[in-house]
């Protein structure tokens, strides 16, 4: 595979990344109310769950997910649920107040899978994989899954990175917000909106 193909794709996989879209507003959410590491814990079981995408794109589960009307709409309408879920938690929380004291390693650990559950749960994802990989396969070269699979891998660093540095940022972000009580009370509701938006965003999405 060429280098100057490698570099669009990073340059296309970084655009991708930084649109609001389920997985990056989950990192914040998570930076915000808890803390940057668990933005961290969150990221790295997003992209554990990218691992998945990837391997079913390589091998051709995707195309049968994408063929399959109703694998689509279970996968998809259990990611939807999963994330309502989520928001019903944030909503029952909302009166608990906030601090910046440290998580243990088992709410890390918490937090770890439930990034790996929301992200194979959101079937656009592989979708996405099926039609933005191909772009860059050169047939030609041979080796077509490989190349496929060295462009996944491409796309889960730079994500792991972006989502590291976006836990970062909300992790500032939360600091200052826990200095004002009026807003940091309201932190679970607004958790629990935004939950309930990316939930109905995947639910109403098409193939």
């Amino acid at each position: 595979m060429e280098i100057s193909t490698l570099f669009a794709f990073l340059g296309a996989a970084i655009i991708l990344t930084i649109m609001p879209g389920p997985d990056n507003l989950f990192v914040l959410a998570q930076s915000i109310t808890q803390d940057k590491k668990a933005g961290i814990a969150t990221s790295l079981g997003l992209c554990t769950g990218l691992l998945v995408h990837i391997s079913a794109a390589v091998l051709g589960i995707s195309a049968i997910i994408y063929q399959s009307t109703i694998i689509f709409s279970i996968v998809k309408f259990a990611g939807a649920a999963y994330l309502l879920y989520l928001a019903w938690q944030s909503f029952r929380a909302k009166g608990d107040p906030f601090t910046l004291q440290q998580q243990n390693t088992q709410a890390y650990i918490k937090l770890y899978k439930k990034g790996i559950l929301m992200n194979i749960l959101n079937p656009k994802v592989s979708l996405f994989f099926l039609a933005l990989l191909p772009q860059f396969v050169n047939p030609s070269q041979g080796h077509v899954a490989f190349q496929m699979l060295i462009l996944g891998i491409v796309f889960l660093i730079q994500a792991l990175v972006l989502f590291s540095l976006f836990s970062i940022f909300a992790g500032k972000v939360r600091q200052v917000i826990i200095g004002k009580p009026a807003i940091a009370k309201r932190l679970n509701t607004i958790q629990g909106i935004l939950f309930t938006f990316i939930g109905i965003q995947i639910a109403i999405s098409k193939q």
